[in-house]
């Protein structure tokens, strides 16, 4: 494929290297095995807007990449094709979910494809994704945004509740920045429910929570 030609001539491979070490891709960490080619996030954009029109079988085949931005790209391609064709994109996207898989892929595409297309739909297929693998857990927090920035916080609140006693600090982060964004719309809503979990609530989601709260109401919080 032609794009698989241009992706591979951007390749770098001290960025790859780097990238490799930021995404923890050595054995046991969140990331093993995952290889990268050290293409930035501007080309990748680039490239996937002069392909927006790939068919959904090409797609596919970025998906199955072994390289993450050939993933990536894939996925930046469906959010353009997500703008003509919501329903067969959603669809496509939950089909391959298992190729989604690192906090980055996961958190640039999921809310702008799986939770715009739920804003006004059953939102159950969250709390199927919320009891999956790690990514699945992430794709479900995350989709979230869409829900938050349309002023609808329910199912955001309830999947952050959901994964109070997570053990993984990538689902962590993702809850406690779904929090902060409510907190944002809202800070009563936020204040309301850390009252009612800050002390049992994880550390690192606790503080992506209170990142923009003012000085006191962090203290108070933070005193657990």
């Amino acid at each position: 494929m032609k794009i698989l030609n241009e992706l591979r001539n951007l390749a770098d491979e001290e960025k790859a290297g780097n990238l490799q070490k930021f995404f923890k891709t050595r054995k046991g960490e969140y990331g093993e095995g995952d290889v990268f080619l050290g293409i930035s996030m501007p080309e990748q954009r680039k490239i996937a807007k002069k392909y927006f029109d790939l068919d959904f079988d090409k797609i596919k085949k970025l998906l199955e990449s072994k390289f993450h931005e050939e993933r990536m790209c894939g996925l930046l391609i469906l959010i353009e094709k997500y703008k003509k064709n919501k329903q067969e994109v959603f669809n496509f996207y939950i089909t391959n979910r298992q190729r989604i898989n690192n906090w980055d892929l996961v958190d640039v595409t999921c809310h702008k494809i799986i939770g715009d297309f739920l804003i006004d739909k059953d939102k159950n297929i969250l709390y199927e994704l919320i009891k999956g693998s790690l990514w699945e857990k992430r794709i479900a927090i995350v989709s979230c945004f869409a829900f938050i920035r349309n002023d609808d916080f329910n199912d955001a609140l309830k999947i952050c509740e959901l994964v109070l006693n997570d053990k993984e600090d990538l689902i962590h982060k993702a809850a406690g920045w779904m929090l902060r964004e409510i907190g944002k719309m809202n800070i009563q809503v936020l204040d309301d429910f850390l009252s009612k979990y800050y002390k049992r609530m994880p550390r690192t989601m606790l503080r992506y929570a209170i990142e923009k709260m003012d000085e006191e109401k962090r203290r108070k919080f933070l005193k657990n």
